[in-house]
């Protein structure tokens, strides 16, 4: 029945009291390839103009009784450059996500400055973000009627501005490492008919990896993101294998959620990556699920030719 479907939505998503929180921002499995999408200090730690774009169905076939898609749906796109006037590096984001009823529309531009150390870089990121948040009251079936988070009239939007702060180590290609924190002004605005609220909650996430030549042809790349908004903790454990610099595949455990399928192909200065993730959680052991897909594009214009090698010996720094 409708009513508990969306009710099944909101557990996973939202709390219900005086006020709603958001409880994740939108996930990837590709992330070993979004850190400019999770950490402002990443941008221009590569030598490249790159842009990133993500493409994500999740829990495919979760629907309402009545046929209502209610999976989640995002799809994100980053650009970052170095610029050496600025000791440092630009990055701008746009995001789409779609959760059943609730849509999020956001742009982010970030700033990092570079420090060159003994040993590697280190960026650290300030960055400032507008997200529009759309609910629309008339697809919503409360369980209990005249419930104020889910009682409005038509589609209402709300837009929220915040901040994130960042710090991305790298030690040139071999290993990597970057610690941030997102929504970190918890901004807050009124929603349905005012006797809410919804707000932003702050995210902390930490992320590394490390890219170990087997031989010549191949490299092993481990990494681990590890997110939390302190009332909850996921971590996605990653593990990539590159042949000659061009073909890359994998498999990821999401922690108490699902396992991960990567497929890759990198061509000169284009990758092209396709993943599928494999329910775990009992909405895959119910059937609502029936796994994830996500399909990754990334394109970056090297400015120093000198480096081209360098970047292709592990896809992550494409």
């Amino acid at each position: 029945m409708k009513k508990y479907s969306i009710a099944i939505f909101f557990v996973l998503f939202l709390v219900f009291c005086d006020d709603v929180q958001a409880q994740q921002e939108p996930q990837f499995s590709h992330n070993m390839f979004n850190n400019m999408g999770i950490n402002p200090g990443f941008a221009g730690m590569r030598s490249a103009i790159c842009a990133t774009a993500l493409a994500r169905q999740q829990w495919v076939g979760f629907k309402d009784e009545e046929g209502t898609r209610l999976n989640p749906e995002t799809y994100s796109f980053t650009v970052d450059a170095p610029i050496s006037f600025l000791r440092g590096g630009l990055g701008i984001g746009f995001l789409q996500d779609q959760l059943a009823f609730e849509k999020a529309l956001g742009i982010k531009v970030a700033y990092a400055y570079h420090l060159d150390l003994d040993v590697g870089r280190l960026g650290l990121g300030a960055q400032v973000g507008f997200l529009d948040k759309r609910f629309d009251f008339s697809g919503f079936n409360p369980l209990v009627p005249n419930d104020p988070a889910l009682t409005g009239s038509g589609e209402q939007s709300r837009m929220l501005i915040d901040m994130a702060l960042g710090a991305f180590y790298q030690l040139d290609d071999k290993a990597w490492a970057g610690l941030s924190v997102s929504q970190l002004t918890q901004t807050r605005r009124d929603i349905g008919d005012g006797t809410a609220e919804y707000g932003l909650k702050r995210h902390f996430y930490l992320a590394g990896g490390y890219n170990y030549s087997l031989n010549p042809s191949y490299v092993f790349s481990p990494s681990v993101l590890i997110k939390s908004d302190l009332g909850s903790v996921q971590a996605d454990f990653n593990g990539l294998i590159t042949y000659n610099k061009r073909f890359w595949g994998g498999v990821s455990y999401r922690l108490q959620d699902a396992a991960v399928v990567f497929l890759g192909l990198t061509f000169e200065q284009i990758s092209i990556g396709y993943s599928y993730d494999i329910t775990l959680s009992p909405l895959g052991r119910s059937g609502r699920s029936y796994g994830s897909h996500e399909i990754m594009l990334q394109y970056c214009f090297d400015l120093d030719l000198e480096k081209v090698r360098q970047t292709h010996r592990n896809v992550r720094f494409l």
